[in-house]
């Protein structure tokens, strides 16, 4: 009698686990997994925001640095886009920079995102949830 008793907790305990570490791994896939691919381009890491601006705002793309009316600087202003680049962590300041930006020029709103670790892709997640039209690049650095 003992003996069964200890098989039944040693299975209740696997189920347990086994229950708990797949709750888990679905929870780390809603936060760290983007809905959708997004144009990514994979650049040197460790450096300043202006190195990943310099490669991917080219003089055939779009407009570096560009200097509203109001003194405000567009990181990349493009046909179409005006698009704010800045580190994943700092995703929501991208985000007002580049909504602002947008109402300016007239352009749609972009960010790139520039991704130093795979835990960033955390920070495209929290854009995604918003889902105001933002069109979203992302620079691999790591």
């Amino acid at each position: 009698m003992a003996r069964k008793k200890k098989q039944s907790n040693k299975i209740v305990h696997f189920l347990v686990i086994f229950l708990l570490m797949a709750s888990g791994i679905y929870y780390l896939g809603l936060n760290y997994v983007p809905q959708k691919w997004y144009e990514t381009q994979t650049m040197m890491p460790n450096q300043v925001e202006a190195y990943y601006v310099n490669q991917w705002c080219t003089s055939d793309f779009g407009r570096k640095e560009a200097v509203l009316w109001d003194l405000t600087r567009v990181d990349c202003l493009a046909k179409d886009y005006a698009i704010e680049f800045d580190f994943a962590k700092k995703w929501a300041e991208s985000i007002g920079q580049s909504l602002y930006y947008s109402k300016m020029t007239g352009k749609k709103p972009a960010v790139a995102l520039i991704l130093t670790n795979l835990a960033d892709y955390r920070y495209v997640k929290r854009v995604e949830r918003l889902d105001n039209g933002i069109k979203i690049f992302l620079i691999r650095a790591y």
